[in-house]
């Protein structure tokens, strides 16, 4: 994968991160675990998740995008299919999960979601992020694939306007991907995603990989 594109991009996609018998296996641990209802936050306590975790960073063609001492610090699981549709509107990921509360100012938007405390760092930071969206099943162009608008992360925190305006001006780009396939995104990219028309079910584990330390006296809720 060519480095300084995905630098500029913010995104990429990349075919056979898994086999398909690897699919299977994360399906299975799929079926056991979950809880129900379209998504969940709290996968990266499983050890079969961490042991993937540590899969997809030693993996040639990821690993080599990852800051160099990453850790993964989150896994959110989602499942889109007919009987659970739903649409994103255009947005940036900037809330990480962490410890505890910490009082500095550079932090703001503290919020708890699933008994996990999340905030809201300096750009810096979430400059420093990379999202690894693991497709269990084939993500086609009907079946909600997302949609990002390329070289967005590199324009700092935007708000809901500027957002769509962007979107109007720059762009966006539909990233269909096929089975075992992944999409690695900067977290500041604008992103979205529309409901699913097809009938496919469409199910992503959504791995953030970070720096293994932080500023402000923050520490990562968890670090695999």
């Amino acid at each position: 994968m060519d480095h300084h594109r995905f630098d500029t991009d913010g995104f990429c996609v990349l075919p056979d991160v898994l086999t398909s018998s690897e699919c299977e296996r994360i399906s299975g641990s799929l079926d056991q675990f979950h809880a129900g209802g379209v998504g969940s936050r709290s996968w990266l306590d499983e050890q079969w998740c961490q042991t993937l975790a540590q899969s997809i960073r030693q993996h040639p063609a990821i690993g080599c995008l990852l800051p160099a001492d990453s850790v993964a610090v989150q896994c959110t699981y989602f499942e889109k299919s007919q009987d659970q549709n739903w649409l994103v509107p255009i947005h940036q990921d900037v809330s990480i999960p962490v410890r505890e509360e910490v009082a500095d100012p550079n932090l703001v938007g503290w919020s708890e979601k699933q008994g996990v405390t999340f905030v809201q760092p300096p750009e810096p930071l979430l400059q420093n992020l990379v999202a690894v969206r693991l497709h269990i099943d084939a993500c086609g162009i009907d079946d909600g694939a997302l949609r990002v608008v390329p070289g967005s992360h590199r324009l700092g925190r935007l708000d809901n306007e500027k957002a769509l305006a962007l979107r109007t001006e720059m762009g966006e780009v539909v990233c269909p991907v096929t089975k075992g396939g992944a999409l690695l995104i900067k977290p500041l990219a604008l992103h979205a995603s529309s409901k699913a028309t097809g009938t496919s079910r469409r199910r992503v584990l959504h791995f953030v990989f970070a720096p293994c330390s932080m500023p402000f006296g923050l520490h990562w809720h968890r670090a695999v």
